[in-house]
């Protein structure tokens, strides 16, 4: 990844979408230049000079505090995850070379497919933060058996969503579904910006997807804790579930995802029947995540 071109787009991103009545400033009305704020108005909104704010806007983090991050922050109003990138920008550019080691192989812990088997009423599954689902339940393969179905292994969601046609049958909202995998990866490109086979992924999806290539270059982030989804699922139809996506602390860079729907509901009654339908295709469904 381009840490420094990065850097510099995000920044400039952000300021361009705040107006001077946003952020408290008069206006004086007159043309503007450019879109949203200036960089000397984020200056004296952060309270630092001009020069210096410019020079970080150019993509130089080398050396900034932690408190100029908050104030600069703080002058962009951006959210928690935005917040949290540009730390994660800062991170990587003050990192030297020799710092970076090529990260462990993940692997699933036998501990963890233990639990993933023993959650028979949630689909869930395990993924890395580029989005390659490491390992499923039952009831996960079956919620997810379109993205099973076909491609390479481990499977990959923003490989799914992207590049292959049955995504836009299975996300009733394809667009938002898009906006989410796109903001993950760049989220993820923060944290780790030197991952070999994440710059792989996203250059390829870049290659091959017009979608992704102007959904990347917005530089929008996100995090991913919980909150609902939608489904058209070839067998058992629409489901609405609530998710919950954990960080297991003891796999840096895993998350555990499960996903529930409220007793009486009809998602519900459609989850009793996917776990009905994995059950008696449980060794097609088996074969098709092995393979």
């Amino acid at each position: 990844m381009d840490t420094q071109g990065d850097v510099r787009e995000f920044l400039a991103s952000r300021r361009a979408r705040i107006t001077p009545e946003q952020a408290g400033l008069p206006n004086f009305g007159g043309t503007r230049r450019v879109a949203g704020l200036r960089r000397a108005e984020v200056a004296m909104l952060a309270g630092v000079s001009p020069d210096y704010y410019t020079r970080l806007e150019r993509g130089n983090l080398s050396g900034v505090s932690d408190s100029v991050l908050d104030a600069i922050a703080r002058a962009l109003q951006l959210d928690e995850a935005e917040h949290s990138h540009l730390h994660d920008l800062a991170r990587a550019a003050n990192t030297s070379p020799r710092a970076r080691r090529r990260p462990p192989k993940q692997q699933i812990r036998p501990g963890i497919r233990i639990l993933l088997d023993a959650m028979t009423d949630a689909p869930a599954f395990v993924r890395n933060g580029r989005l390659d689902v490491l390992a499923a339940n039952l009831l996960g393969e079956a919620l997810y058996s379109p993205a099973f179905a076909s491609g390479p292994r481990p499977v990959n969601l923003a490989r799914f969503c992207f590049l292959d046609p049955a995504a836009d049958d299975f996300y009733p909202d394809w667009k938002g579904a898009a906006d989410t995998t796109v903001n993950l990866l760049r989220t993820e490109a923060g944290r780790d910006p030197y991952n070999k086979a994440l710059s792989e992924l996203v250059g390829e999806l870049a290659t091959r997807s017009d979608d992704f290539r102007t959904r990347w270059a917005a530089h929008n982030v996100r995090l991913h804790h919980t909150g609902a989804k939608q489904f058209q699922h070839p067998v058992v139809g629409r489901l609405d579930l609530a998710f919950e996506a954990m960080p297991l602390p003891a796999d840096p860079g895993l998350t555990l995802t499960a996903y529930s729907a409220e007793a009486g509901t009809p998602a519900h009654d459609a989850l009793r029947l996917l776990a009905s339908w994995a059950t008696a295709s449980s060794p097609a469904l088996h074969t098709s995540a092995e393979q």
